[in-house]
């Protein structure tokens, strides 16, 4: 079924954020109510005007507690998005559609936390997952496999990718070269003037094999923020509309968080390709029609995959679309302008969306020199998907 009804009816008109460190020294809700206040001065949209929020199940900070201490004084609209990273577009997806339908006019999306200074995602299984609940059912069937951080656990899918394609750590370590590359020249990233080299990378000691300290993303204190309005009223802000022409969410078959083992070939994310054929038949183009991405980069090896998936080579073909330079600035597809989050920060992936919403605007860091007409965004990878289209208002 295509659904088009939304496509092109909202625009991000305002993004801001805190700065992204390993100790912010604040609370999360601090950090919150900042990152929010930013984008609004961005956008030139009083607090008094924000009538949703969409956010992150696992976000901290209550819409209605950021609400109060902002006075915000009513809400219309706000819902959360499951999954982690692999939701991180899924709220603009939600705000899109609440604009677009008029059950609210101005809606943000947050994401802050002390990632770094309080509980690492990347130290193991958090708090919650020793409840006795479906939702945590699956770690019954990793955990006792040592598959307890999410390191080990894409490292199960980079390992078979190797063996299947053909691929080495080198491959992966091209991708993180290119975004240390790009954080070096953005004062914003952590890594800012830290590039490395693929010998670097090589050294970097292993932390779950084939996975090295370098295919990592980091563990950032921080927040980010968005504001989502009509295209129509974007129009008449200070920026260039963002206009949000694609937007989808993907559950495949066999679906386990970061763990769907039981698929007939692991290395193939059926929830990606579902996002990839919903957004194309929204937008009226495929990957020939997307000049810029920003790929949700966790680990190295799910940048490969997911240019797979989403059509920009072939099956088992991305380390050599990696290697001939494509993702360069000055290439066919440059992908993660910013430094992603391995060099920029660690914010679920809402800071890639900011910096989405830069190429279109023509303010990125590295911008390139060519029009970018149709930026890709996508959420996390092998999990439960989201991902969209930011178009320029041409």
């Amino acid at each position: 079924m295509t659904v088009k009804g939304f496509s092109g009816a909202a625009a991000i008109a305002g993004i801001g954020a805190t700065e992204f460190s390993k100790n912010s020294g604040r609370s999360e809700w601090q950090l919150a109510c900042e990152a929010v206040l930013a984008a609004l001065a961005d956008a030139q949209i009083g607090v008094e005007e924000v009538d949703g929020f969409a956010l992150f199940t696992m976000e901290t900070n209550p819409e209605i507690a950021v609400a109060r201490a902002l006075g915000i004084p009513e809400l219309k609209f706000f819902s959360r998005i499951p999954h982690g990273g692999g939701g991180a577009c899924a709220p603009v997806q939600q705000a899109a559609m609440a604009v677009a339908t008029g059950v609210a006019d101005v809606v943000v999306v947050y994401r802050a936390f002390n990632e770094r200074s309080g509980h690492r995602f990347g130290s193991g299984p958090p708090p919650f997952a020793y409840n006795s609940s479906t939702d945590q059912e699956y770690r019954n069937w990793i955990n006792p496999y040592g598959l307890l951080t999410p390191a080990q656990q894409e490292a199960f899918l980079a390992r078979r990718y190797m063996q299947q394609y053909g691929a080495t750590s080198a491959d992966f370590g091209r991708v993180s070269v290119l975004s240390r590359k790009h954080a070096a020249t953005n004062p914003k990233a952590w890594f800012y003037e830290r590039p490395i080299t693929l010998d670097d990378h090589q050294n970097s000691r292993m932390l779950a094999d084939p996975l090295r300290l370098l295919d990592c993303c980091q563990e950032s204190d921080g927040g980010q923020a968005l504001v989502i309005v009509s295209t129509e009223r974007a129009r008449t802000l200070p920026h260039p509309p963002a206009v949000i022409t694609g937007a989808a969410q993907g559950v495949g078959p066999q679906q386990i968080s970061m763990s769907s083992y039981y698929r007939d070939d692991i290395d193939v994310m059926p929830e990606v390709e579902l996002v990839a054929k919903q957004m194309w038949a929204q937008t009226g183009f495929g990957p020939e029609g997307i000049d810029a991405a920003i790929l949700y980069d966790a680990f190295t090896p799910m940048v490969l995959l997911q240019l797979e998936e989403y059509g920009f080579c072939g099956r088992g073909e991305a380390k050599d679309f990696v290697a001939e330079g494509n993702l360069e600035v000055d290439g066919r597809l440059p992908v993660n302008t910013h430094g992603g989050q391995l060099g920029e920060g660690y914010i679920h992936g809402v800071n890639g969306i900011a910096e989405g919403v830069r190429l279109v605007r023509g303010t990125s860091v590295n911008q390139p020199a060519k029009t970018l007409d149709n930026v890709l965004v996508t959420g996390g990878s092998p999990v439960p998907h989201s991902a969209i289209v930011l178009s320029a208002d041409r």
